[in-house]
Formats: C-alpha cells, sequence, structure tokens
C-alpha cells in the first residue's frame, strides 16, 4: 500500500471538530479585521483633507526657509482648496476632523449597548451579515464625496454616524461566535492571537487608504467598503455560530445530561469529582474573580442551574444583571480610559507623525502601521502572561503602569529622529493596546461565562456589548479632546493620554488586590 501524500497526513492528523474550530478562528479573524480596515482610512485621508499652507506662525517647521519652499506653489492660486478639500481647508480644520472622529464614535457608543441586547436575540449569521453590508454602504458613502464632490460638513457627519451604529453588530457577534467554539483553557494566549485582528485591519486599512490618498482619496473609503460588504456575503455563507450546529461536540465525560442553554439545546458535561478535585474547588484560588478552566469547550462552567428535560428556554440576561457580575464594572471603566487613548492614535497618530517628522500623508500613514505591530506583540504577550499567572486584571495592570511612561518618552523621543519615532512606535503601541486586547477578548469572555450566571450562555453578548460600549464611550472623547487640544501644542495631547492612563489603571486597583489576596490565601492553603 502507497504511502498517503505527506497534506494528506497533516490533514487526518487533526479531527473534524479541530478543523471547524480553526475555519472560525480564521472566518471570524478576518470578518471583523475588515471592520478595522473600514475605520481606518478617515486618520489617513487626514493629511489631504488639509494640507500645510498656512501663515508661517501657524505651523510647526525647522526654519523659515523650510516653509518658504513648502508654500511657493501656493502663492500662486487664491484657491482656498489649495489647503485641502472644503470644509476642512480652514483654520479651525481639527476641530471639525475631530467632529467626524466624534460622529462616529458616539454612534458607535450608543449603538454598542443595544447591540448586544439585539444580537442576542437575533441569529448570530444574519446579524453580522447585515451590518457588513450595511457598513460596507456607509464607508462607501463617504468616499463618493470625493467624486460627487460634496463639500457639505453635515454629508460626512452622517455618513460616520450612520456607519457607527452599523459597525456596532461586529464585536459583540464574533466574541459570541468565538466563545462557543473556544472554552477557557488558554483563552488569553488564543484570543491574544484572535485579536490580532484589529491591528491587522488597521494596517491593511492603512496601506490601502495610503495608495490612494494623494491622488484620488475618494477610492481610500470605497475600495475598503467593497471589502466588507464582499465579506459580509461571506460571512452569510460560511459563519457557523456554533459547534452544534454542525454537531461537532466534545468527548462525553462519565456522566452528562442534555440542557437548554440560551435558545438552543445541546450537552452540557458534569463530571464526577474525585477527592483531588473536591479539594482543588475548596482551594481558596478558585474562589477568585474570574473562573478557572473548563473541563470541555462547549460547557460553560461546573456550575449551572437550567431548564429540565422539557424545553423552558433560558431567558437572555438583562443590562442590570449583567452589570451585577463581579468585575464588569471595574473592567468597564477600565477599558473607557484605555480605549481612549487606544484610539487618539488610532485617528490622529498619522497627522502627528505628519507634523512633526513633515512627511507627506502616505508615508506617514506606511509608518503609523508599526503603532498596530506593536499592539499584535502586546496582545499576544498580555494573554500569555494572563495565563500564565492566571490574573488578568494584574496583567493590565502591569502594561497600563508602563504605558504612561512610555508615553512620555514617545513624545520626547519622537522629535529627534525618525529611527526613534519607530523604536517608540513599537513599544508604546503594545503596551497601549495589550490591555486593551485583553479586556475586549478573554476578560469579556470569561465574565460573560462567570460562575454566577449558572450556564447562561446568552450573557456573553450582553457582557460583551457593556465592557465596549462603555470603552467605546472613551473612543469618542479622546480624539475629540485630541481634537481640542492638538493647537495648543502635542504635548499637552500626551499629557492628557497619560492621565488617561492612570485612571484606567485606579479603576482596576481593587480587583488587582483581590487577585493578589487570592495568590495569598492559596499559598497559605498549600502550606496546611
Amino acid at each position: 500500500m502507497a504511502q498517503l501524500p505527506p497534506g494528506v497526513r497533516f490533514i487526518v492528523l487533526f479531527t473534524s471538530d479541530q478543523w471547524c474550530r480553526a475555519f472560525i478562528f480564521v472566518l471570524t479573524f478576518l470578518l471583523y479585521a475588515s471592520f478595522h480596515l473600514s475605520r481606518k482610512p478617515i486618520s489617513i485621508v487626514k493629511g489631504e483633507l488639509h494640507k500645510h499652507c498656512a501663515l508661517p506662525n501657524e505651523v510647526e517647521l525647522s526654519s523659515y526657509k523650510e516653509y518658504a519652499i513648502q508654500i511657493q506653489p501656493a502663492k500662486k492660486f487664491s484657491n482656498e482648496s489649495q489647503c485641502g478639500w472644503e470644509p476642512f481647508d480652514k483654520n479651525n480644520y481639527k476641530q471639525l476632523l475631530g467632529a467626524l472622529d466624534y460622529s462616529f464614535l458616539c454612534a458607535y457608543a450608543v449603538g454598542m449597548y443595544l447591540s448586544g441586547i439585539i444580537g442576542e436575540r437575533l441569529p448570530i449569521r444574519y446579524y453580522l451579515t447585515a451590518g457588513m453590508l450595511a457598513s460596507g454602504l456607509f464607508t462607501a458613502m463617504f468616499g463618493l464625496g470625493y467624486f460627487c464632490n460634496i463639500h457639505n460638513l453635515w454629508f460626512y457627519m452622517i455618513a460616520q454616524i450612520a456607519n457607527g451604529l452599523v459597525q456596532t453588530t461586529g464585536w459583540p457577534s464574533v466574541v459570541t461566535c468565538i466563545g462557543n467554539w473556544f472554552g477557557k483553557g488558554r483563552r488569553g494566549l488564543i484570543m491574544g492571537i484572535w485579536n490580532s485582528h484589529t491591528s491587522v485591519g488597521n494596517i491593511l486599512g492603512s496601506l490601502i487608504a495610503g495608495y490612494w490618498v494623494s491622488t484620488c482619496w475618494g477610492l481610500s473609503f470605497v475600495v475598503p467598503g467593497v471589502i466588507i460588504a464582499c465579506l459580509g456575503t461571506v460571512c452569510f455563507l460560511f459563519l457557523i455560530e456554533h459547534p452544534k450546529d454542525l454537531s461537532c461536540t466534545c468527548k462525553p465525560s462519565s456522566s452528562s445530561k442534555s440542557y437548554m442553554n440560551g435558545t438552543n439545546k445541546f450537552r452540557v458535561h458534569k463530571p464526577t469529582l474525585n477527592l483531588k478535585e473536591t479539594k482543588k474547588l475548596q482551594d481558596p484560588a478558585m474562589q477568585c474573580l474570574l473562573p478557572d478552566r473548563e473541563n470541555c469547550t462547549v460547557s460553560l462552567n461546573h456550575n449551572f442551574a437550567v431548564t429540565g428535560e422539557g424545553g423552558n428556554r433560558m431567558s437572555a440576561v438583562s443590562f442590570i444583571g449583567a452589570l451585577r457580575i463581579p468585575g464588569v464594572i471595574e473592567f468597564s471603566l477600565c477599558l473607557l480610559f484605555a480605549k481612549l487613548v487606544s484610539y487618539t492614535f488610532l485617528f490622529w497618530l498619522p497627522l502627528y507623525i505628519t507634523n512633526v517628522e513633515h512627511l507627506d500623508a502616505k508615508r506617514a500613514g506606511d509608518l503609523s502601521t508599526l503603532f498596530d505591530v506593536g499592539g499584535i506583540f502586546g496582545g499576544i504577550l498580555a494573554g500569555m502572561i494572563s495565563d500564565r499567572l492566571e490574573k488578568r486584571a494584574s496583567t493590565c495592570g502591569m502594561m497600563l503602569l508602563l504605558a504612561a511612561p512610555a508615553l512620555y518618552m514617545f513624545s520626547a523621543i519622537s522629535k529627534m529622529g525618525l529611527e526613534a519615532t519607530i523604536v517608540m512606535l513599537l513599544i508604546s503601541g503594545a503596551l497601549v493596546n495589550g490591555p486593551y486586547a485583553l479586556i475586549t477578548t478573554a476578560v469579556s469572555a470569561d465574565l460573560g461565562t462567570h460562575k454566577s450566571l449558572k450556564g447562561n450562555a446568552r450573557a456573553l453578548s450582553t457582557v460583551t456589548a457593556i465592557i465596549d460600549g462603555t470603552g467605546s464611550v472613551g473612543a469618542a472623547l479622546g480624539p475629540l479632546l485630541a481634537g481640542l487640544i492638538s493647537p495648543s501644542g502635542w504635548n499637552n495631547v500626551f499629557y492628557m493620554l497619560m492621565v488617561a492612563d492612570a485612571f484606567a489603571l485606579l479603576f482596576l486597583l481593587r480587583l488587582i488586590r483581590k487577585e493578589l489576596q487570592c495568590k495569598m490565601d492559596q499559598t497559605l492553603f498549600k502550606e496546611h
């Protein structure tokens, strides 16, 4: 008998369940990367919507001679459009650009609270598909302003508001889906890798938008809009919401029962505990904020109280009920300030690099992707450390503590040259995006399957929406404050970011203390 080809041997090496999980991992990764891909163009195009042709005392140049070289072509024309795209060619362009960011992010923050509640009651595949198609439409709508020669501010603000609302369908849907397929074992590492879709989307969005920004900035929006709409079609054709839909099941333990969980029936296994496991449950470390590992990727935890075999459906958790889950409020408020810092970089970093390094919009956009590259490593590192220590809050707190001095160094060193800027972009990206990535993925999934919910899987979408919705309030405030503060100097923007970072750490102190106390109790328990 001939030996199987290496490729076939690799395929049969894994079970069908493992291939299904890998497929969902990659698919949801690509789906949400497209959301961020469609958000990024506005930050790249800002340098084209307003060009530097102000008075000498209003620009930051190293010398008047350098200014004269830059302004010389503009003197030949009296048309204000030489300073950019009307109405962003005026002196108040930073406030107007900030208003565009604020419109999107406010709509996103408000819509996120509703999105999780709605998403729990609708099939994820249909809900996510509709959101992606609508997002593609409104992203392209912004770019059509270029081709239709539209100069009305309200047109662009309405496009941003509509896009912000429909984009809220993405995060609760993909987190719920990935939470259905992957259990808590090594969740920090798995979701840290998975959450790199945020940075990958930002990088691709920067490169795609940067390709056309100097020649035809309308395509910087139209092309990402087409991409997310196409992936919305892929979502409709291939997304599998739950393992039960494909008969992917966990290996049965010695005793199990079938229960109703959410809107669907599937098997939840309740293992028989031996003496060693019974002692483990008595361990004080098991009483920490976030529960320990699961025995099965489909079951949610050991403690559950669900309806009987008769088929009475478990109701979705209420908004107030989700807020009562230990840790939800603290992590939500922490994410508010962490996301404020992250989204300020997302929307204003290319313009900052343009002003400080005196680069054109395309090169500034390309350079800004290094912040997201650092964010990829930061998210994976945060997940690995939190899995190793089994302390989510402490991991976030450690990275937030290091982020503040890193931001100060970035503001000081970035003015020393391009090489220093590259190094600090990578370091700042890792420290800023690490806690943000951990909270929005592993922490949200942990809290959404907290033992106090007693196995109610329908809480995951609501908890995710509450945490990310609160964080989106900070995401809305950050770019707005940056637009208001930046005219007084970029240093003041960095001081604002450092204060926000300190507040994020402050809201985690109680949880950090609780985790450390649990560690001490665990040590004392082992000694006795």
